[in-house]
């Protein structure tokens, strides 16, 4: 049987609402409170600035991009992980973060080290004609989960 949809753009993604008919899919989207979208919206946006307070003492932020501040040892997959975590939308392209990294006193091959965090899955490039890379899911966990809590943990 097929089915139908509803994409739902916002700020901040796309809401996606699935259904066996179209009648299903209007009930579905008859039940969904008002404001939802703002509500979500805030979700996310708090969601964000949490990222923000997680990151004080390791990445500030500049006019240029995200900068690491941090005094602890990092390995490059590391460091380049954080520019990205730290990064609007948790994307960059290699040349700005090998710019931020440099600004951050850390020498790097970025290229290489973006194309092992790509076969390792912590990586992808959205748009294959754009030269953006952005943190996977696994990517993101793998920064917040073992990076900033083992950073946190040394700093204190």
């Amino acid at each position: 049987m097929k089915r139908i949809e509803a994409r739902i753009k916002t700020m901040f993604g796309e809401i996606v609402i699935k259904s066996d008919s179209p009648q299903e899919l209007l009930n579905m989207l008859e039940t969904v409170p008002e404001n939802f979208v703002e509500k979500i919206s805030d979700f996310v946006s708090d969601r964000l600035t949490l990222s923000g307070a997680q990151l004080k003492g390791i990445v500030e932020s500049t006019t240029e991009g995200p900068v690491i501040v941090t005094r602890e040892n990092l390995t490059h997959y590391e460091a380049v992980g954080l520019i990205l975590y730290a990064s609007e939308e948790h994307k960059n392209t290699a040349a700005q973060v090998q710019k931020l990294l440099e600004s951050s006193n850390i020498k790097s091959m970025v290229p290489a080290r973006l194309n092992e965090m790509t076969k390792r899955g912590q990586v992808f490039k959205p748009d294959p004609n754009k030269p953006e890379f952005k943190l996977t899911i696994q990517g993101e966990k793998w920064i917040e989960d073992e990076v900033l809590k083992t950073l946190k943990e040394k700093t204190g």
